[in-house]
């Protein structure tokens, strides 16, 4: 079964940091664009940021640069994304995805989603 499975999330304190993780089973990321996507309660869907097959290229939201890293590790069949300094406006549901291309920070023409893992800053 094809899916991607994101982990890591949870509550923490404003200034604190977490690490989202995105798995892959069913098929392989390693040739793939991966990227990440949070929807806040009432808004839209919005990028975050986006990662190239190789890792050599990653691109962010201007809202979450110099805070958010995100990484690969191709061997794992993982993506990841640090988050630092962690604002109460990062609260959301935090969803990786595959597509056709990074658009910016954003990923294109998305082939699958994974469920999203839920992040809430708060003091």
């Amino acid at each position: 079964q094809v899916q991607l499975v994101e982990s890591g999330g949870g509550t923490v304190q404003p200034g604190g940091s977490l690490r989202l993780s995105c798995a892959a089973s069913g098929f392989t990321l390693n040739y793939k664009i991966v990227g990440w996507f949070r929807q806040a309660p009432g808004q839209e869907r919005e990028g975050v940021s986006c990662i190239s097959p190789g890792g050599t290229f990653t691109y962010y939201a201007d809202s979450v640069k110099g805070r958010f890293i995100i990484s690969r590790d191709n061997a794992n069949n993982t993506v990841y994304l640090r988050m630092n300094s962690l604002k109460p406006e990062d609260t959301a549901v935090y969803y990786c995805a595959t597509g056709a291309r990074c658009s910016g920070h954003v990923v294109d023409s998305v082939s699958y989603w994974g469920k999203g893992t839920p992040v809430t800053i708060s003091s």
